[in-house]
């Protein structure tokens, strides 16, 4: 069982969303060594989920665990400030910081 898992929130194919889920599996790919769970959720197809997520921007990025939950706004291109918010380890042997 995978022991990152992240909601990725888009809006279509269009936009910033081929960039946030290009970055993102690279990210999980090279610091999470693919430890990662992602479900990639269209708000035109699956309103209610973002509406129950509180989702109004997109893309938007949940990591439900593990814990704290994150929640990150845009095309997550700043890696440095994407893995502080995500509470993971630069180097990239996929530890986090020791919080779970």
């Amino acid at each position: 069982m995978p022991r990152y898992k992240f909601r990725l929130f888009v809006t279509g194919q269009g936009g910033h969303t081929p960039t946030a889920i290009t970055n993102l599996r690279a990210i999980g790919s090279q610091f999470l060594n693919g430890d990662f769970e992602l479900d990639i959720i269209d708000v035109l197809d699956q309103p209610a989920i973002a509406e129950e997520a509180r989702v109004t921007m997109t893309p938007t990025l949940l990591k439900d665990t593990p814990l704290p939950a994150r929640r990150l706004v845009g095309d997550l291109s700043h890696t440095a400030r994407v893995l502080a918010a995500l509470d993971i380890s630069m180097a990239s042997d996929g530890n986090s910081r020791g919080r779970s």
